[in-house]
């Protein structure tokens, strides 16, 4: 057993009572297996982004500009193809809930396990939060039931939809694919009629500033420009590395979990470039930079609502609920394989009856709720996502790097093309969008990491000497420590 680690509800010394022990308390925290196939993992890589393309990285054109926010995008999208890439190997390897905190485990040791799942725990608990607010907005605007943005609205979303995954992840999954396509296929008809209007000549519309280092009409705000518009390149993608924490609910996932994630971003890919594109050309770069609900400024224009713009409308509500719904499942089974191997107080791993981890729903939505509430600033909330997001992007990107240098004979199902070559790509662009955070929103990158700081005091001082050694991400690095030994001798 490895050192600082137990067996709940094991007396010591009793061989009997700790397997009895061990078993009762990972049937008490067990998920529903064979739930999802390759489909539903794809809709869900693909529901965490979507609703990036319908608003905020228009943001990235105030920043860097159409050149910009181009260079940021086609970087950023080779990142998250590299991470990918990793990510798939290593959940062919591990296949199991932690997700990022798996693999940084046995990578890293239990200080990266707890670092790289902390970061992804504030990508999921304040992305939800934040899109609460802007499904608010979206309801307000649409005049939907006479209703305005606020609590009861952000109640209503958390209560809804948490609802939906307390029911089981088979028809969660499926609730989320349909409420995707329809996003998509919404995207798909926005550019079509976008494109009618197309005029290059407006992508570079944007004043240029002749005292930025390399300014140009491609690069109004200089070659700092494109570092600013990182965080913004990545709307197109954000969260897509969230599919394997679905690992122990799929079927078949040393197969499912490449795919699902091979698929996802190509499909981000396609649909980044088409929404980019064509609703910059539109109206212009100028126009939309600011503007709450892109999409709809570039086919209205100066003009009224038309037909095909209030459909957009209200297909970026859909979008902004496959988001929110599809973060929720990746935050819960985050807190819930966290907390299963004691790195978080383990009550929050329990599952109930359908086998969903029904406190890690509950005290997540808690907290977010109470986050939108309070702060109601969405911009602020998702600026510290992003911030926890890089972070858990290097760690993991570095989980890959050390894994095929350590440990180069550890059966691979799956193998990451280009090997550890790709996932340091990955790494060195994950670090420069970090840095690149704290160009766009300073408060937000202190806020994430004032929240840092407090995790880390509670593992330091409390739960690393109390964490399960039953626990699949636990045994699966105490067997790499024991061959290591083994090794030696």
């Amino acid at each position: 057993m490895a050192q600082g680690t137990d067996t709940p509800t094991s007396p010591p010394g009793d061989t009997a009572g700790a397997v009895t022990g061990k078993d009762e308390y990972l049937h008490r925290r067990t998920l529903r297996r064979g739930s999802a196939g390759w489909l539903l993992l794809t809709g869900l890589g693909v529901a965490y982004v979507v609703s990036g393309d319908y608003s905020g990285w228009n943001i990235g054109l105030s920043k860097g500009g159409f050149g910009g926010l181009a260079a940021a995008t086609v970087l950023m999208g080779l990142m998250y193809a590299c991470l990918v890439f990793a990510l798939a190997e290593l959940s062919a390897i591990l296949p199991t809930a932690g997700g990022g905190y798996g693999f940084a485990r046995r990578a890293l040791g239990t200080w990266g396990g707890f670092l790289t799942g902390t970061a992804i725990l504030i990508e999921y608990i304040l992305a939800p939060a934040a899109i609460s607010l802007f499904i608010g907005d979206y309801v307000e605007s649409l005049g939907l039931f006479g209703l305005t943005s606020g609590w009861p609205v952000y109640l209503a979303c958390f209560a809804v939809f948490i609802g939906i995954h307390l029911w089981g992840v088979g028809e969660a999954l499926r609730f989320s694919l349909i409420v995707t396509a329809v996003a998509v296929a919404a995207l798909l008809i926005f550019a079509i009629g976008a494109f009618t209007e197309f005029d290059a000549d407006r992508l570079n519309d944007i004043p240029v500033d002749t005292g930025a280092l390399g300014s140009s009409s491609w690069l109004p705000f200089g070659l700092l420009g494109i570092w600013a518009a990182f965080p913004f390149g990545m709307w197109f993608f954000l969260g897509v590395e969230g599919v394997p924490l679905a690992a122990e609910e799929a079927k078949d996932p040393v197969r499912s979990m490449p795919r699902a994630l091979a698929i996802s971003l190509t499909v981000l890919v396609g649909l980044a470039v088409l929404t980019f594109l064509s609703a910059t050309g539109a109206q212009g770069a100028k126009a939309i930079q600011e503007a709450g609900n892109p999409l709809v400024v570039a086919l209205e224009g100066d003009g009224g609502p038309t037909a095909l713009s209030r459909f957009v409308n209200y297909a970026g509500l859909a979008g902004l609920v496959a988001s929110f719904f599809s973060l929720i499942f990746a935050g819960s089974r985050q807190l819930f394989a966290l907390s299963r191997a004691g790195y978080l107080p383990r009550f929050l791993s329990l599952t109930n009856r359908r086998k969903s981890p029904y406190l890690g729903l509950l005290i997540p939505g808690a907290i977010g709720f109470a986050l939108a509430a309070w702060i109601g600033n969405g911009g602020r909330m998702l600026n510290v996502a992003v911030f926890g997001a890089t972070i858990s992007y290097a760690l993991m990107a570095l989980s890959h790097i050390v894994l095929r240098r350590r440990e180069p004979h550890l059966e691979r199902p799956y193998r990451t093309p280009g090997g550890a070559l790709t996932s340091s790509v990955a790494f060195v662009l994950a670090c420069s969008a970090l840095v690149a955070t704290f160009l766009v929103d300073r408060d937000a990158a202190f806020i994430a990491l004032g929240v840092y700081v407090v995790a880390l005091a509670y593992f330091a001082l409390y739960s690393r000497h109390r964490l399960v050694a039953s626990a699949p991400e636990e045994e699966f690095a105490a067997l790499a420590a024991a061959e290591a030994e083994l090794s030696r001798d």
